[in-house]
């Protein structure tokens, strides 16, 4: 595994190994992610990877070619 550099929205930034938890690495990076059945079916926990709408319940952290991953939080107007 390797470590990815990833930039979160308002400036936080974390190093994590490639593999791990989306909502750990958000979490350690003092960044709320919301979620709602922790299984990947709702949604609510849906962020944008360099453009990639992923869930962050059921993802993990990929590897990147560059070392660096830019996070977006996705705006839904019911969660």
């Amino acid at each position: 595994m390797t470590e990815v550099l990833i930039h979160w929205p308002q400036g936080q930034q974390t190093r994590i190994a490639s593999g791990s938890d989306w909502l750990e690495a958000a979490r350690q990076a003092g960044v709320s992610i919301p979620t709602g059945c922790l299984g990947g079916s709702c949604g609510a926990c849906e962020i944008e990877v360099n453009g990639q709408v992923v869930r962050a319940c059921i993802a993990t952290v990929p590897v990147s070619r560059s070392g660096t991953l830019k996070v977006e939080l996705a705006s839904d107007p019911y969660w």
